[in-house]
């Protein structure tokens, strides 16, 4: 889904108050957690984390999932291992309704995702 929002606040306040919403907000506070200094904003209708030169991450609520985009997801050491039992395209993880984030190994992948990040590695699809 594609939400016309000018700020992350805005962003926040049009979704609907169901699971997505709930699912979105633990995973942006994992990475604002994880890594406060990123700069949140919208980019492509979506949330987005970087450092104002480069993007990070892109966060959505989509109709059936909640996606978050990492570029390419296979440059990140064990995401295979990390991201097993999740719905994962070569840059999108999507997290479904009946998945428990905590107990999916996405916590440990963004700590990994952000690590290669500030270290320069390249993370571009």
């Amino acid at each position: 889904m594609q939400y016309d929002a000018g700020t992350p606040e805005d962003y926040l306040q049009q979704l609907e108050d169901d699971w997505r919403k709930e699912k979105l907000l633990f995973i942006r506070e994992l990475i604002l957690k994880e890594a406060p200094e990123l700069q949140e904003g919208i980019q492509y209708k979506m949330l987005s984390f970087g450092d104002g030169t480069t993007t990070l991450f892109h966060l959505n609520a989509q109709k059936a999932y909640v996606s978050l985009y990492v570029g390419d997801i296979n440059k990140i050491n064990d995401s295979e291992t990390l991201l097993e039992g999740l719905d994962v395209g070569k840059g999108c993880i999507r997290i479904k309704k009946s998945k428990n984030i905590s107990e999916t190994g996405l916590q440990p992948f963004i700590q990994k995702a952000i690590q290669a990040w500030k270290s320069g590695s390249d993370l571009s699809c």
